[in-house]
């Protein structure tokens, strides 16, 4: 916490690394809103010191004002009256004059949005109601359009009502560059603050990799010092936070946040129209959100303020106020203290800002940040198949020739370069657009290009895809193709106008292509009767936006990978980001500091340079701290497994793990295990095809039946949904032979690294008393993407103690997924387990200094089985001892 406490105090960009079971969230917690309270104290005594020197020079000064109502000095007045003025003194003392002014009155401002904030909080806190005074009604602005981001559009009187249905579906009229951009400031700036709407205050972003452990992170929160007075806010997604039963029910994540705009638009519509026509006659209604009712929103957003909840907590209250939680929540962003989200959302700038979230000068914890650097990576990579922009560019085609005429000039010229570009696409993998993606074959085959060589191959380099970018953003066109979709599947358009048959065939085989993309039910899963019913995303030109907003990354930090298998269909298109800082560099730029913790971040050399200094972070500004574990020495019994029971060398390399000595070898060595240690052990393979050859190998010749005899078996489940379904009959097996006693003596889980189990779950006291690595999970080294990651380091990066970055990566991404998995099994302070580490790989000096050192310094290697065990039954028996005791 000291060091926490320093780091964020002085400015640095700090690596924490602290086992889990050590106490580190609630480090985390103490640390920060101790830093933060002290700096806010702080914050305030100042601004009181400033404000009373104002006011004491303002009744200690005489003399003469100027025409602004600065104080003239003696000595100006006597200049003046002599008329022996010198303008650059003048001008100096005016300028000094009116900074001072302007600082002291955005101190008593922000000083009263402070006061008024706590007494309105204070209020809730005590169960007062509060009236919120409307201030914005008729075509104001309010504050949900600001976090919607609305296109503003106006209903011309003339169009018939069949045209207003699809008004929603045209894009907004659109100016580009310099003149968009002065009429957006000139509108900006027309618009009003609301009376309670403030600046973003000082505040804590914590993030972590689930929401569940952002919840255990909340709970501790809860129980800390802080936990009734902080101001925490808890962020999801619409698919997290939704409380529309109507909505929610659609599942897809895409679906969801189509329906809640739709929602959002359809109610600021009919306020519009209200207000513009209330005695014209209008078609049908549609559908509003009633969760999002303004002063139940503001409402919501206090009381999220006043009490730590976390989401399971908001959604009940959201749901018995009958109030948005999703909106809430943002809209309490810029007076919390603290603000709790998943780090995905906060590493990518976009979501940055749909979101609210303003960094600057503010402090960010990332915690489990162990894969910090593949986070940022996998975010801002995107691919996209050859099905997929065959439907996007149908898509838009038709889209286009639907709204022809009522579309301007820019749109018309904007969408016909996203069309060319989407024919370049197409046309790169070898096919045509305007024909059916799965007959068209392809010749099979990998190739990787750097940015520039894909845009010259794809003969769309004379295309500025940074307008198209910002064209994507503003007209919202994907969201308008996945309306119109949706709108025309499974029928024919009835053109408003008297158009021929062959306009009247068109429209309708874009009926019936629309209907052939997607079955979507139009009710509820209580109607339909299978939840498997939900629909798929509409629009795929979602996912073609992504990918063409990663096109416009610099030319050396990524690469483009061309897949073409044997027809169009299935052949893809991949943009791999092979640099990540380049994206973290907004983050530690913008932010006061940016705490980096973890329960293993070794090693951190690679990750500063790969991450921090390639970012631009200073050597100077980076803050390192380490810490073992709590428990004893003796509690731990980490064990280099270098041959087996038979004396087979254990050594899983590629070449040898597949033959019989070695799964046979491998399976004595389980048995043998199985003999001593009680309760449970966990067994990881390197990858799902091996677990699944050795497994196999052993039911054949009797090794699987042999281990179930002594220990009961399960296996990691191949669907997430499963999970929590095995871990409960593991744990229930543990205990019941725990009790009973009789022939088995626990359970043996089988799981993979990099799998469901080897992050997030806690093998805690008798779930896991023995952890054994069956080999060393190196990444697939024949891997295009590796294969360029790894010469992209070789070229960009320094040589890390005499080792290429290429091959460091390798051995780290290794090792990596080895400490997140060998720290299942120890939870807390009074926890004991062994963990065996079968490959004498692993006691080579290099691979030893990657394991965390609390776990290094314990670690014995074994030349042979025999003394290995030995210390191992030792180990249990001393345990069994001390409990009896």
């Amino acid at each position: 916490m000291e060091a926490l406490y320093a780091a964020l105090e002085q400015r640095k960009v700090g690596i924490f690394e602290s086992p889990t079971g050590t106490g580190k969230s609630l480090s985390l917690i103490c640390g920060a809103l101790t830093w933060l309270r002290d700096f806010e104290e702080k914050k305030r005594e100042e601004a009181a010191r400033l404000l009373q020197d104002s006011e004491r020079d303002r009744k200690e000064g005489g003399g003469e004002k100027d025409c602004n109502g600065v104080q003239k000095s003696g000595q100006e007045e006597e200049r003046g009256s002599s008329g022996a003025t010198t303008e650059p003194d003048w001008v100096s003392e005016f300028v000094q004059k009116r900074a001072e002014r302007e600082m002291v009155n955005k101190l008593k401002d922000e000083e009263m949005k402070r006061k008024r904030r706590e007494e309105r909080l204070e209020m809730i806190r005590h169960n007062a109601q509060l009236k919120y005074a409307m201030k914005r009604k008729n075509n104001e602005v309010n504050e949900v359009e600001k976090l919607l981001q609305l296109s503003k559009q106006e209903l011309s009187s003339e169009e018939k009502s069949h045209e207003e249905e699809e008004e929603g579906l045209i894009v907004a009229d659109y100016e580009s560059d310099e003149e968009a951009t002065t009429k957006t400031r000139i509108c900006d700036d027309d618009d009003d603050d609301d009376d309670l709407e403030e600046e973003h205050i000082t505040k804590i972003y914590y993030c972590s990799r689930t929401h569940s452990q952002l919840a255990q992170f909340v709970h501790e929160v809860q129980k800390s010092p802080y936990g009734s007075t902080v101001s925490l806010v808890n962020l999801g997604s619409r698919q997290n936070m939704c409380v529309n039963p109507d909505v929610a029910w659609l599942g897809s994540l895409q679906l969801i946040n189509d329906r809640c705009m739709e929602l959002q638009k359809n109610k600021h519509d009919k306020q519009n129209k209200a207000d513009l026509e209330p005695k014209r006659r209008r078609g049908v209604a549609k559908a509003t959100c009633a969760f999002s009712g303004y002063e139940k929103l503001m409402a919501m957003r206090d009381e999220v303020l006043v009490k730590v909840r976390d989401i399971e907590q908001l959604l009940q209250h959201g749901r018995e106020t009958h109030t948005c939680p999703y909106y809430s929540t943002r809209m309490a962003i810029p007076a919390a203290q603290v603000v709790v989200l998943p780090y995905q959302s906060l590493l990518h700038a976009a979501t940055r800002k749909a979101s609210g979230i303003k960094l600057k000068d503010q402090i960010v914890i990332i915690d489990e940040a162990h894969n910090l650097t593949d986070t940022i990576t996998a975010l801002h990579s995107a691919e996209v198949n050859g099905a997929q922009l065959c439907r996007a560019h149908s898509q838009l085609s038709q889209y286009c020739d639907r709204y022809r005429s009522r579309l301007k000039a820019k749109n018309l010229m904007y969408i016909k370069q996203i069309l060319f570009v989407l024919e370049g696409l197409v046309r790169t993998l070898g096919g045509k657009v305007g024909l059916n993606p799965l007959t068209q074959s392809t010749q099979s085959g990998a190739e990787l290009l750097t940015i520039n060589d894909f845009l010259f191959r794809a003969k769309i380099d004379n295309i500025n895809l940074f307008k198209v970018q910002k064209y994507f953003e503003k007209s919202m066109i994907s969201r308008k193709l996945c309306g119109f979709v949706e709108k025309y599947e499974g029928k024919g358009v009835n053109t408003h106008s008297s158009s021929v048959n062959k306009e009247n065939q068109r429209i309708e085989g874009l009926g019936r292509f629309l209907q052939s993309l997607q079955n979507k039910p139009a009710a509820p899963p209580e109607q339909q009767g299978a939840v498997e019913d939900r629909p798929s995303m509409a629009s795929p030109m979602m996912l073609v936006e992504s990918f063409l907003f990663a096109l416009t990354n610099s030319n050396k930090d990524g690469r483009v990978v061309m897949d073409k298998q044997a027809c169009l269909a299935q052949s893809s298109l991949k943009f791999l980001m092979l640099n990540a800082a380049v994206h973290f560099a907004q983050v530690v730029q913008e932010c006061r500091a940016v705490i980096i913790a973890g329960g293993t971040m070794q090693p951190v050399a690679d990750f500063k340079e790969q991450l921090l200094l390639s970012a631009g972070v200073s050597e100077e500004r980076i803050a390192e701290f380490s810490c073992g574990h709590v428990i004893p020495p003796e509690n731990i019994l980490p064990v280099v497994l270098c041959a087996g029971p038979s004396g087979q060398e254990l050594e899983f390399t590629f070449q040898t793990r597949d033959t019989p000595q070695m799964m046979e070898e491998t399976g004595r060595v389980l048995s043998n295990l199985c003999n001593v240690v009680p309760g449970g052990v966990v067994c990881f393979f390197p990858s799902y095809e091996y677990e699944r050859r050795i497994l196999g190998h052993w039911e054949s010749n009797g090794v699987l039946q042999r281990l179930a005899a002594k220990k009961k078996v399960f296996q990691e489940p191949k669907k997430a949904s499963q999970v929590e379904q095995v871990l409960s009959e593991y744990s229930k097996c543990i205990q019941r032979c725990s009790s009973i006693g009789g022939g088995q003596s626990g359970a043996l889980l089988f799981s993979v690294v990099g799998g469901k189990m080897s992050e997030g779950i806690n093998f805690s006291d008798d779930l896991g008393r023995c952890i054994v690595m069956v080999g060393m999970p190196y990444p697939n080294i024949k891997s295009p993407e590796l294969q360029e990651k790894m010469a992209y380091l070789d070229k960009n990066m320094p040589q890390v103690d005499g080792r290429s970055p290429g091959k460091a990566l390798v051995e780290n991404l290794c090792m990596k997924a080895v400490n997140q998995s060998i720290g299942r099994a120890i939870r807390h302070r009074g926890d004991y387990a062994c963990i065996v580490l079968c490959d004498r790989r692993y006691s080579r000096t290099g691979t030893l200094q990657k394991l965390p050192e609390w776990i290094r310094s314990s670690t014995h290697t074994h030349s042979s089985f025999g003394p290995a065990f030995a210390s191992i039954r030792r180990f249990f028996l001393e345990k069994r001892q001390t409990q009896q005791l």
